[in-house]
C-alpha cells in the first residue's frame, strides 16, 4: 500500500505532531530533510511514508478523529477507482465511496475501532468511481497520538473475492500438507525435501521431520536417477503435461520394497518478484503398485493364453509328435524363459532329448545324433522334480561369477541363474522333466510362472506320449 500524497494533509497528521491518521509509528514530518540533520541518501519522513504505503499490496486508507480521510494509497485507488487527490480531505465515505443510506452505519463501524482494543473486521459494500459496487473486507484499528489519546483510525481492505481466494489457497495448501489421500513433497532447488505430508512420509518410510533435508538417494535405492531427472526438468522447463509413472526401490526397516508411484510435478515460483524465482518443486504422487502389478499380470496372462492358442494350432499341423512338442516349446519360450531342456526317463536315468542352444538364443530342436544321458548329480532339481512328481523352482544366490559356476555345476547354460523344472506326466506315468531357464538379468520364477509351466508341460507330455506310443508299433 502507499500514501498517495507526501504533503498537505498527510504531512499535517503524523502521530508525532498533531493527532491525526496514519499507521502507528509513522511520522509524516519526523525531522529535518536529508542532507541537513538527516541521513544522507535517505528520503525525508513524509516521502518515506508515502513510498512505504504505495508499495503495499493491500488497499489502505486512514481517518483522523473527525472521520476525515488522511491517507489513500495506490491499491485503494486500483480497487475503487478514486485517486488520492479525490479521496484525501473528504469527510468519510458518504456520497462518493458508499451509498448515503449506508454511510452512517459504515462510518460508525469504522470509527468504533478508534476506542476498541485490537483490530476489527467488517465487510462493506463500497462504490467504485464508475458507479459499480464492490464488496470489501476491512481490518481497522485505532491510531493514538503522542499523548496516548485516540487520534484516528487506519483501515486496510481488499475485495472479498480476493480474500476468499487467498483463504481457499491457504486452506488447500494446509489440507494437501496434512490430510491428502496422496503424497505431497515440496523439494528445494537442491532437490531436498522441505515439507512432507503424512501420506508421503508413510510411503517413503520415515517420519515427517526425519525426512527433511535428506538427499533423495538416501531414501530411494533404485529409480532415484529418474526421479531427480524429472525434478530437474521441472525446475528448468516447467511442469510436464501428464503424470509420470516411476518405479523405485525403497530402503525400509523391513527390507527393500519395489513400488510404482504415479507422479505429478509443479514448479514453485515466488509471487513476490517480477521475474519468477524458482523456490523448488511440488511433487504429488500416489502409490499405484497394486494396480500396476494387476495390470501387468493381466497383460501377461493375455499374452500367454494367446501363445498357447497359437502353439496348439501349430502343433495340430505336425505329423511328427516330437516336432509338435518342440513347436509347443518354441511358442512357450517367448517372453517366458531364455532356454528350455527336455529330459525323458529311460530306465533309471534321464536322457537329454531336445533343447535350445546353450550359447545363443534359438529354437528347441532334438539333440543331434539321438538322445544322450543327462549327467545330473544326486539332488539335482530335475531329479527332484521327477521324484516328487511336481514342480521345483531354484535360483543362484551369488554374484555373476557364482551364478556361472552354479549353472555349470548343474549342467545348464552358463548364463542361467533361475530354473523351473516341471514334470512330464501322461496317462498316470512320468515321462520326463521339462526345465525352463532364465538369465541373471531377469526375475526369478514365481507362482504364476509355475502354473503356466505346468500347463505347457501337460501339453508337451501328451505329444511325447504319442511319439513313444507310435514309435513302439
Amino acid at each position: 500500500m502507499g500514501a498517495s500524497r507526501s504533503s498537505g494533509t498527510t504531512d499535517e497528521l503524523g502521530p508525532d505532531e498533531d493527532p491525526g491518521g496514519g499507521p502507528p509509528g509513522c511520522s509524516a514530518n519526523p525531522g529535518p530533510p536529508a542532507g541537513e540533520d538527516g541521513i544522507p541518501g535517505v528520503p525525508a519522513g513524509s516521502e518515506l511514508l508515502a513510498a512505504l504505503l504505495d508499495g503495499m499490496d493491500a488497499a489502505l486508507c486512514a481517518f483522523d478523529a473527525d472521520g476525515t480521510v488522511t491517507h489513500w494509497n495506490r491499491e485503494a485507488e486500483r480497487v475503487l477507482g478514486w485517486s488520492a487527490d479525490e479521496a484525501v480531505g473528504r469527510a468519510g465515505f458518504a456520497g462518493w465511496a458508499v451509498r448515503r443510506a449506508d454511510a452512517d452505519e459504515v462510518r460508525a463501524r469504522l470509527m468504533s475501532a478508534m476506542d476498541a482494543p485490537g483490530r476489527q473486521v467488517h465487510e462493506f459494500a463500497l462504490l467504485r468511481k464508475d458507479g459499480g459496487r464492490v464488496l470489501v473486507r476491512t481490518q481497522s484499528a485505532g491510531v493514538r497520538g503522542a499523548d496516548g489519546k485516540p487520534a484516528g483510525v487506519y483501515c486496510a481492505f481488499s475485495e472479498v473475492h480476493a480474500q476468499i481466494d487467498l483463504e481457499r489457497a491457504i486452506a488447500l495448501s494446509e489440507a494437501l500438507l496434512e490430510d491428502a489421500s496422496w503424497g505431497v513433497v515440496l523439494v528445494d532447488v537442491d532437490l531436498r525435501p522441505t515439507v512432507v505430508n503424512a501420506y508421503a512420509s508413510r510411503a517413503l518410510g520415515g517420519g515427517r521431520t526425519t525426512l527433511l533435508g535428506r538427499p533423495l538417494g538416501e531414501l530411494v535405492i533404485q529409480g532415484v536417477e529418474e526421479l531427480e531427472a524429472a525434478l530437474h526438468h521441472v525446475l528448468a522447463e516447467g511442469a510436464p503435461s501428464a503424470p509420470a509413472e516411476l518405479w523405485v526401490t525403497l530402503r525400509t526397516a523391513e527390507g527393500e520394497r519395489r513400488r510404482c508411484w504415479r507422479s505429478g510435478f509443479l514448479r514453485l515460483a515466488s509471487p513476490l518478484t517480477e521475474e519468477p524465482v524458482p523456490l523448488g518443486v511440488g511433487w504429488l504422487f500416489r502409490d499405484v503398485t497394486a494396480a500396476k502389478l494387476a495390470e501387468q499380470e493381466a497383460d501377461r496372462l493375455r499374452f500367454r493364453t494367446s501363445q498357447l492358442h497359437r502353439a496348439a494350432r501349430t502343433a495340430s499341423e505336425c505329423e511328427d509328435p516330437m516336432e509338435a512338442a518342440t513347436s509347443l516349446l518354441d511358442f512357450a519360450l517367448a517372453g517366458f524363459a531364455d532356454h528350455v531342456l527336455v529330459d525323458l526317463v529311460a530306465g533309471d536315468r534321464l536322457v537329454r532329448t531336445a533343447a535350445t542352444p546353450f550359447d545363443a538364443p534359438g529354437p528347441c530342436l532334438p539333440v543331434a545324433g539321438g538322445s544322450i544321458p543327462a549327467r545330473y548329480d544326486p539332488g539335482h532339481p530335475a531329479l527332484q522334480s521327477v521324484e516328487r512328481t511336481g514342480t521345483v523352482r531354484t535360483s543362484a544366490s551369488a554374484g555373476d561369477a557364482g551364478a556361472a559356476a552354479w549353472a555349470t555345476e548343474r549342467r545348464w547354460p552358463r548364463d542361467a541363474a533361475h530354473a523351473l523344472c516341471a514334470v512330464l506326466r501322461s496317462r498316470g506315468r512320468t515321462l520326463g522333466v521339462l526345465t525352463f531357464l532364465r538369465a541373471a538379468n531377469r526375475a526369478a520364477f514365481e507362482r504364476p510362472d509355475t502354473a503356466y509351466a505346468e500347463t505347457v508341460a501337460a501339453r508337451v507330455a501328451g505329444a511325447v506320449d504319442l511319439a513313444q506310443a507310435t514309435a513302439g508299433r
